[in-house]
């Protein structure tokens, strides 16, 4: 008999030999009981456990108890909420997304050299992106009262100008055509630490717009500030923002931009740094939502990794050379020129 009234009617007509087999056949495939293949796992690389600290820092700029703060950090966004299919574990997903930071190679480059699928890298860098930019408050924060002296201390030690809090300066990062596409603002400190960030606007807007439509530009102007910040010459002249003189006429006016150009040369170091220590942020490849993310990301991570390092410059030993900032801990290595 047939599996059904068409097969039936099938076989019964002229060429019922013919068709009765092949019904046979459907039958058979049809009441066959499916055989499951069990999927196979490819064993994924545990860098963590198979890396030295040095060697850590060389793929990620981080060291393994600073990974393991990171993953703390986005555990909570992050977790998988199931064991099946060998889920990635935070660290994992941490340390994939650092690895893209630091590199700035493509998904498959990535992927390859930790054993997963470039659609895998892709999903991971932007939700490690997503929840490290969320934290940017946390991170990101303008002098408070009590911090104050000691960071106009040292920009005085840094380049003799007085009263200063911070530095002020965009940059731009270029997408994939070679147009520079975003012009974000950073303001930073003596030690290189970034205080304000604006990472929104598209790269044709001017420096001095991005500022006047922030929101630290309508807080200073409300609340003037302990202080001053200095600013390049793309930049209006406030009571609170100084700019250097376009034609110093006097000697004291040569002096005032010599000493200005030597404290503001922090905020150039520090765009160099964070490019530097984030190749990604050299060339991006995303769309604009996702370079925002990434380029918040990696601030939040230059934060992390540059209060680390004062860290361990308050235990440093007397004698040292100053001219390079050795981190020993965690961040093993992190060298560049104090000058």
């Amino acid at each position: 008999s047939c599996c059904s009234g068409k097969c039936l009617y099938l076989c019964r007509s002229t060429f019922s030999n013919f068709f009765h087999s092949n019904c046979i056949v459907h039958c058979h495939y049809h009441f066959r009981r499916r055989e499951y293949s069990r999927r196979v796992y490819v064993e994924r690389s545990k860098p963590l456990e198979q890396y030295t600290n040095e060697e850590l820092y060389a793929r990620s700029r981080f060291g393994n108890a600073d990974i393991k703060y990171i993953a703390d950090l986005v555990r909570p966004e992050l977790q998988r909420r199931t064991r099946r299919s060998h889920s990635m574990s935070v660290e994992e997903q941490v340390l994939i997304a650092l690895r893209f930071y630091a590199s700035g190679s493509f998904y498959q480059v990535v992927g390859d050299s930790i054993g997963v699928d470039k659609s895998t890298v892709s999903k991971v860098v932007k939700a490690v992106s997503v929840t490290l930019a969320s934290l940017v408050n946390q991170f990101v924060c303008f002098p408070r009262d009590d911090q104050i002296s000691q960071t106009k201390r040292k920009f005085l030690l840094l380049g003799n100008m007085p009263n200063t809090i911070g530095v002020i300066d965009c940059t731009r990062y270029i997408n994939r055509k070679g147009r520079h596409s975003i012009n974000i603002q950073l303001v930073g400190d003596a030690d290189l630490l970034i205080t304000n960030c604006v990472v929104k606007w598209p790269g044709s807007i001017h420096d001095a717009r991005i500022l006047r439509e922030s929101a630290l530009y309508r807080k200073l102007q409300t609340n003037q500030p302990d202080g001053i910040i200095l600013g390049d010459s793309a930049y209006s002249l406030l009571t609170w923002l100084m700019t250097p003189f376009l034609a110093p006429n006097t000697p004291e006016q040569a002096r005032f931009n010599t000493a200005h150009s030597k404290t503001r040369c922090a905020i150039e170091r520090l765009n160099g740094v964070l490019k530097r220590h984030f190749a990604c942020l050299n060339y991006l490849r995303v769309e604009p939502q996702g370079v925002c993310n990434i380029i918040l990301a990696c601030i939040v991570l230059h934060n992390i990794a540059t209060k680390g390092r004062e860290r361990v410059q308050s235990l440093e030993v007397p004698g040292v050379a100053d001219h390079f900032v050795r981190h020993t801990v965690s961040h093993v290595y992190i060298l560049w020129s104090a000058s």
